[in-house]
């Protein structure tokens, strides 16, 4: 009976120790990972990198922490972590074979937030789609377009194609096409578009907006006139200068040519 007691005695101490030993470094660990990820969330939101990416970045080491520090703690208590790791290292291939295509959006998501090609709010052309930024993701970019519909890209499709940001510069060049016939008076013409330009407030100083000769057409003279706007501007002056062009040229004499077709009709007896 006595040999019984010693027994449980000293596995009552052995383990006992073990266990507290296991508890204290939970506790450690614990504290470490909420310390260590919110100076990781610190230091990334003072490099100025997006939040979401910072946030991600947190629960990162959040959790590799706890994982490092369970692991720790059932070694303290005698169980071979060899077969633990052996688990997790299968288990996540198979996850992430499973969830191939979800990392590499993912990965392309990081990449996006730590580059910055585009923000939100900026209107940008992304795996062919038109639109403006309302939200990136870490998995995807969501995009308003022109037609108010609401587009979800996987990250990986942006990163996969080319991306045209329209927002970055700050101004966009209108292209457009006004025709006159050729015996107008061509200067005043320019003249008149010069003006038109001139006093649209949405038109911007810089860059000079260009008025010139595109070409001569088959039953046009071609004038080019090509102003900078923003971004956001870009539909709506080109509608007034157009609506403007046609009133002053009225107003001008000018004429603005149509397709016109000639019909012969012959008699026959």
């Amino acid at each position: 009976m006595d040999n019984i007691i010693n027994t449980l005695e000293t596995l009552a101490v052995t383990y006992g120790l073990r266990l507290l030993g296991a508890a204290l470094i939970l506790l450690a660990g614990r504290w470490a990972a909420g310390f260590l990820s919110r100076l990781t969330g610190k230091l990334m939101r003072q490099a100025k990198v997006d939040g979401t990416l910072a946030r991600f970045a947190q629960s990162i080491v959040n959790v590799g922490i706890i994982v490092f520090t369970v692991l720790a703690a059932l070694n303290q208590v005698g169980v071979q972590n060899t077969s633990i790791i052996a688990f997790l290292g299968a288990a996540g291939l198979a996850v992430g074979l499973a969830l191939e295509g979800a990392l590499a959006n993912f990965a392309a998501g990081a990449l996006i937030l730590m580059f910055r090609p585009f923000k939100v709010g900026q209107w940008v052309e992304l795996a062919g789609i038109f639109g403006l930024v309302e939200e990136i993701q870490i998995f995807n970019t969501i995009l308003l377009t022109r037609d108010n519909k609401t587009v979800i890209i996987p990250n990986a499709q942006v990163t996969g194609s080319p991306i045209t940001n329209y927002s970055h510069k700050g101004l966009l060049r209108l292209d457009m096409v006004f025709g006159i016939g050729y015996g107008d008076d061509l200067l005043k013409a320019k003249r008149v578009l010069q003006e038109i330009l001139h006093a649209e407030p949405r038109v911007a100083r810089e860059p000079v907006p260009t008025v010139g000769v595109l070409e001569l057409a088959d039953s046009s003279v071609n004038l080019a006139a090509r102003p900078f706007v923003k971004p956001d501007d870009y539909w709506s002056v080109q509608f007034a200068v157009t609506e403007q062009v046609k009133l002053r040229f009225d107003a001008e004499g000018i004429s603005i040519p149509f397709p016109q077709r000639d019909v012969h009709l012959f008699s026959t007896s």
